[in-house]
């Protein structure tokens, strides 16, 4: 119990830390977000009264500690850009983030951990061979060079989907699906390639310990105790792993919706650092930090449950 009441209290000053550091870094930056909103043609006037009303002349610490009491009540602020609660955007882009984060992740697990078990049982074999040269050269290939590629081949040449077309969950269920599946295949490949690597070296470490020599001794098949005893604690680290891959999902989906042109979270915060459009930008930041602390939070404890003994602060307690 002890251990997860830390692991929340750390979630939480991790994210105030972040919003610090999300608030500041918008603030400083050149650029005027009252400016944008009413243009280049505006008055000075217009533009200071403005400015007056978003409160942007006070102080920066109390313009943070006003956002901050805002974001605690749940209001996210309004959209310089386009008007509306930043709330109603982030719930409205949300759909297509979640599915395509849950699709890549779902594709990782089921390609990674058969391909990381099948290089182990062939060690040594042409198979292999071929699976390490794989791992290697996917593991260099950028998720948004590999939608590019996809885009050129699936799209372009064989037609299977329109680029830059998007159909809407609430639209056509299948297609939002079927389009969701290249970018989601774009940002897999590489993680699918490092899990395999990653699984592959933790499964080899285990074969060299006492318990399987233990078992080979007992005339045990070496498929037996790959599957029934060294994989199940050779995927306990891999599950600390796939956190972090988690976490790297999400991070890469904000390039790869711009490549495929999906209105998702990183679409929306693209176009918001590119308007000025500070409320919306620290509200998805925040949004996905709080995303990506939950998940490893999440991952730690499953962790703990796993294997009591190890503590992710420095080892066996």
């Amino acid at each position: 119990m002890k251990y997860i009441i830390r692991k929340i209290s750390t979630l939480i000053i991790t994210l105030f830390i972040v919003s610090i550091f999300t608030f500041t870094a918008f603030q400083v930056i050149p650029g005027d977000s009252a400016v944008n909103t009413l243009g280049m043609d505006a008055t000075p006037e217009a533009i200071q009264a403005l400015r007056q009303e978003r409160g942007l002349d006070d102080n920066i610490m109390i313009r943070y500690g006003r956002w901050l009491g805002d974001v605690l009540h749940g209001d996210l602020g309004q959209s310089s850009q386009y008007n509306v609660a930043v709330s109603g955007l982030i719930s409205s882009r949300l759909t297509v983030t979640v599915w395509l984060a849950l699709i890549t992740i779902i594709l990782i697990i089921v390609v990674s951990i058969p391909l990381g078990i099948v290089s182990v049982g062939k060690e040594g074999g042409i198979l292999d061979r071929i699976l390490v040269f794989l791992t290697q050269t996917m593991m260099a290939i950028p998720p948004f060079f590999l939608g590019m590629i996809l885009t050129l081949v699936f799209g372009i040449i064989l037609k299977w989907f329109v680029p830059g077309k998007f159909v809407s969950y609430s639209e056509d269920k299948g297609m939002f699906f079927s389009y969701l599946i290249y970018p989601a295949i774009a940002m897999a490949i590489p993680k699918i390639a490092m899990t395999v690597k990653f699984l592959r070296s933790s499964i080899r470490r285990q074969m060299h310990f006492e318990y399987v020599r233990t078992a080979k001794s007992k005339g045990n098949a070496e498929r037996d105790i790959l599957l029934k005893h060294v994989l199940k604690n050779a995927l306990i680290p891999v599950i600390t792993f796939l956190g972090m891959v988690i976490a790297d999902v999400l991070a890469g989906s904000i390039i790869v919706e711009q490549v495929f042109n999906l209105p998702g979270l990183g679409r929306l915060l693209v176009v918001a650092i590119s308007n000025r459009d500070y409320m919306v930008v620290q509200a998805v930041v925040l949004y996905i930090a709080a995303i990506v602390v939950v998940i490893n939070m999440l991952v730690d404890v499953l962790y703990r449950i796993i294997d009591p003994r190890i503590s992710k602060e420095g080892g066996a307690e």
